[in-house]
């Protein structure tokens, strides 16, 4: 049980500044880099609404280097600062090439993804599957510290499975290579996102390195991140997927103003239209109709089977910002214990 004057602490705690090497981070509640959800319209509201750091999409490191379209459209920053790249890889030479022309095209920061569980990525032999293998890990590391002037960090799991609880060890490794911040995602690989995170296992890597330690996994709420930080020993909090449906979430984590109802309307159909011009309209379409749905469920939930397919399904962007507007008015008028368990 965490006593009033220690909530007191560790909520200012969240809203002061840290560093990541030379890097001024504002306050300690960090968006997670999220593939397919954490593209530059979503970051730019994030920050704007309060996020102390936002991380790109997943950019795969030798798709970068081969000058993909996708890869460059998720490290574009339309100047965000800082601005955090996130890089994805099995090969040493892909990751410091990459690194190089993320620091070259405005990066601030290079993390590391070795947390990443979906089959598509581990497939490849990144993501979480690098914590099979520390020592090639390892080496990835090193290159990727070696190619930048840039601070360089690292986001893992616990582990590969319960029998393989490696993250302290690598931890503390790549804090020897350079490595200036890691993050742990309080699951194993196998875990998936089953059962709850583990925010005590977090510690063991608290007690190994002296560089920035962000505790993730399963943070909701002002109280959860307040938690994670007073079990795990963390500087700061990651926040996923709460903060779908409220790109403003992690600002308020950190203790800026929750969004009035009128004002949730017009962020959310703001974020639609930014994504069309993000994207083009036919792209934007598809790309965006997650992001309707996990609006509508938090805060439209009682909208009907009808008008929630003809917001999902309708390829046409007026219809569909029209309805998705009328859609969140009309939520804005349930009470609000209903809004807030959705």
């Amino acid at each position: 049980m965490v006593c009033p004057k220690d909530n007191h602490l560790l909520s200012s705690e969240l809203a002061a500044s840290f560093s990541i090497g030379p890097v001024s981070i504002r306050n300690r509640v960090i968006l997670a880099p999220m593939s397919g959800v954490t593209d530059l319209p979503f970051r730019q509201l994030a920050l704007r609404h309060g996020a102390g750091l936002v991380v790109t999409e997943m950019v795969a490191s030798r798709e970068l280097v081969q000058d993909t379209a996708e890869s460059w459209a998720r490290l574009k920053s339309a100047g965000l600062k800082p601005h955090m790249v996130q890089l994805a890889g099995r090969e040493a030479y892909w990751m410091a090439e990459a690194a190089k022309i993320a620091a070259d095209n405005g990066a601030d920061i290079i993390d590391i993804n070795m947390g990443c569980p979906a089959k598509k990525v581990i497939g490849g032999y990144s993501g979480s599957a690098l914590m099979r293998d520390p020592d090639h890990a390892l080496s990835l590391i090193e290159a990727t510290v070696g190619a930048v002037d840039i601070p360089v960090t690292l986001k893992m799991r616990l582990g590969w499975d319960e029998n393989s609880i490696n993250a302290p060890d690598i931890a503390r490794r790549a804090e020897e290579t350079g490595i200036q911040l890691v993050t742990i995602h309080g699951r194993t690989r196998m875990q998936f996102y089953e059962g709850r995170a583990d925010w005590d296992a977090i510690r063991a890597v608290r007690d190994v390195v002296s560089i920035p330690l962000v505790a993730n996994g399963d943070v909701e709420t002002p109280d959860d991140a307040r938690e994670i930080l007073r079990r795990s020993g963390a500087d700061a909090v990651m926040i996923g997927r709460g903060c779908q449906g409220r790109p403003w979430h992690a600002g308020v984590l950190a203790g800026h103003r929750q969004p009035e109802r009128e004002e949730i309307v017009e962020i959310a159909v703001g974020h639609y239209l930014s994504m069309l011009e993000f994207y083009g309209e036919a792209v934007g379409i598809r790309h965006a109709r997650k992001h309707l749905a996990w609006y509508l469920d938090r805060h439209a939930p009682a909208t009907t089977g009808a008008n929630k397919a003809k917001i999902m399904t309708s390829k046409d962007s007026r219809e569909v910002t029209a309805a998705f507007q009328a859609a969140l008015q009309a939520g804005a008028d349930l009470p609000q214990r209903v809004q807030e368990a959705a």
